[in-house]
């Protein structure tokens, strides 16, 4: 009769086989009492059954770890997440040391470390292994697992220094490779390493293929999407970039009709500022090329001669309206709602153009109209009666009523500004022009003053400089009126004003003696001052200067010397002088009005 087991044996002999726990198989077995041969056999497969109960389960982790990135790829979000879960889940099952994966550039065929887990060394993360160097360049030129129990041994493969001392720091002695495949395409090699000798087996390979497709799944998918997203943004970009054209031309289109409606009803430069920005959406400045500052100046410059816009500023351009070799304006395009592109840009070229067109139609209508009315006025302050002829059927022709004219401005004005001032006046009415050094007004105001002060408002508005204006009303002589207002001008300065609008009447008592005839004024001062004047100029003196304020300051030789930043011993000796000069009864009363008549007028005639 065979020996029977006990059922506890059995019982902890199928535990034995089943379970990972460690059992003495030998000391169950002698407890039965067994003869040798079956206690030997029984044994044998009680380990039989418990290696392969090990694989089995070692298998179920391995495939729910696959199983569980298979979940992981349906649901890719981020790439470098499920990256790093692979490799740790890779690091897990293999129990390596260190698992890193290296993803291949096509262009320079470098591996560049991506992800790792187990590295100590800080420059190991993100390193790079050029083409032909080392186990990697094998694994990605034959496209299939390599691997190698002692890398410092390898002689089948180059070398790199940098790359030996990176695995140095590491200290990775055993390293396993596998290629990340995707249409026959590497894109990168996920690594297995040990810091010890160590075979690696084919099983190991196989797990560490199976990740390895997994993660080629992942940045394959990653690139893909890249690629759409790419092609999916540069057909918005196409789609935006159509339509913005679609709109720029329709703009376009807007401003064309607009300028031809301003050029069929006459319009002038701000109409096309006005259009421009209006289609542009936009600010449009017209700007004047005199009064620009430097950096504009050279972006104008710049249009001027390449007929191009120019950018200036914040997204801004300016474009030269230039007609012949001389630029009459410009427009300066402020950055609006709208991005300038080459149809915008095209835009505010062509209308500049027609800007110019503009302008020129404009100032050849002004210079018509500027010569006929210039030829009226001075035929009207002409002495020749053939001029003077049909004078008042001329004047209605041009709209002009000479018998409303009833005051007359003489203006002073910069030579370079005359025609500004010119431009000005037209808009005030009556008839305006040139004569002589002067600017001539003939305004419908019958009280001077009014029209003298209104030519002044308009003129200095215009040209913002000092203005001299001299009002006077028209009389039967509108000749003899405007000398006399032009000798009002002339004294003026001397009197201390460079910018007043006064009238003839104001000043009647110079005008009367800068009049005609002035030259007899000129004989009445040398009569009455001639000795000190020969004196200064024979003798570089300044006793008139010393006179004058001596008279200015009630003949206080103290006040002349306080205003003249003298002595009073030097005033002193000055007024000695001119008492030897005009005698010792110079200040009697009569000889004294007399001379500082003289001296007041010396005074006036010796400035500009």
């Amino acid at each position: 009769m065979a020996n029977s087991i006990p059922v506890e044996t059995v019982v902890d002999l199928l535990q034995a086989a089943s379970t990972d726990q460690e059992v003495d198989v030998d000391g169950l077995l002698s407890e039965a009492a067994l003869p040798e041969r079956d206690a030997a056999k029984i044994a044998y497969e009680v380990r039989r059954l418990r290696a392969t109960s090990d694989h089995w389960r070692r298998r179920g982790r391995e495939l729910s770890a696959l199983f569980s990135s298979a979940r992981e790829l349906a649901q890719l979000r981020d790439v470098d997440e499920l990256l790093g879960r692979l490799v740790e889940r890779a690091h897990d099952l293999m129990g390596t040391d260190i698992t890193y994966l290296s993803e291949f550039d096509s262009g320079s065929r470098e591996l560049r470390v991506r992800t790792t887990l187990g590295a100590i060394s800080a420059s190991f993360p993100g390193l790079r292994v050029p083409p032909g160097i080392g186990l990697a360049s094998q694994v990605v030129e034959g496209r299939r697992p390599c691997w190698t129990s002692k890398y410092a041994a390898m002689t089948d493969v180059p070398h790199d220094s940098g790359i030996d001392a990176a695995v140095r720091a590491e200290g990775l002695v055993s390293l396993l490779g596998v290629p990340l495949l995707a249409d026959d395409q590497v894109l990168g090699v996920l690594f297995a390493a040990n810091r010890f000798e160590h075979a690696f087996s084919p099983e190991e390979i196989s797990l560490l293929s199976a990740f390895a497709d997994h993660a080629a799944v992942v940045l394959q998918t990653a690139r893909l999407l890249a690629r759409a997203q790419d092609s999916a943004d540069e057909a918005r970009r196409a789609y935006a970039e159509l339509t913005r054209h679609v709109q720029a031309v329709e703009r376009a289109g807007e401003v064309h009709n607009d300028l031809t409606n301003l050029i069929l009803q006459g319009g002038d430069a701000p109409d096309v500022a006005t259009a421009l920005g209006r289609a542009l959406r936009c600010r449009v400045k017209l700007l004047d090329t005199g009064t620009i500052d430097e950096p504009l100046r050279e972006a104008v410059d710049r249009s001027r001669q390449s007929g191009r816009c120019v950018p200036v500023g914040d997204g801004g351009f300016v474009v030269a309206t230039v007609a012949g070799p001389t630029p009459l304006v410009a427009l300066l395009l402020e950055q609006g709602e709208v991005t300038f592109g080459p149809v915008e840009l095209r835009t505010a070229e062509r209308a500049a153009q027609i800007t110019a067109l503009l302008n020129l139609k404009q100032e050849a209508m002004i210079e018509a109209e500027k010569r006929v009315r210039g030829d009226l006025l001075a035929d009207l302050l002409s002495t020749s009666p053939a001029r003077r002829a049909d004078i008042a059927t001329r004047a209605r022709a041009q709209g002009i009523r000479l018998g409303e004219l009833r005051s007359v401005v003489v203006v002073c004005v910069p030579s370079e500004r005359r025609r500004d001032a010119i431009l000005a006046l037209r808009q005030i009415g009556g008839l305006v022009g040139g004569h002589a050094e002067h600017v001539v007004a003939l305004t419908s105001d019958t009280d001077p003053r009014t029209a003298s002060t209104h030519v002044h408002q308009v003129v200095s508005r215009a040209i913002q400089v000092p203005v001299l204006a001299v009002g006077a009303g028209v009389a039967h002589d509108l000749r003899a009126e405007v000398d006399t207002a032009s000798a009002c001008l002339r004294i003026l300065p001397s009197l201390g004003l460079d910018d007043a609008a006064v009238t003839t009447d104001e000043y009647l008592p110079y005008t009367a003696l800068f009049g005609p005839g002035e030259a007899r004024v000129n004989a009445y001062v040398r009569r009455v001052i001639g000795p000190v004047l020969d004196w200064d100029a024979e003798h570089s003196a300044k006793l008139l200067p010393t006179l004058a304020a001596y008279l200015s300051n009630r003949m206080s030789t103290v006040g002349a010397a306080r205003a003249l930043h003298l002595h009073k011993n030097t005033v002193l000796q000055r007024m000695e002088r001119v008492t030897q000069l005009l005698g010792e009864d110079w200040q009697e009363p009569d000889h004294l009005f007399r001379i500082t008549v003289a001296v007041r007028l010396a005074h006036l005639t010796d400035r500009p």
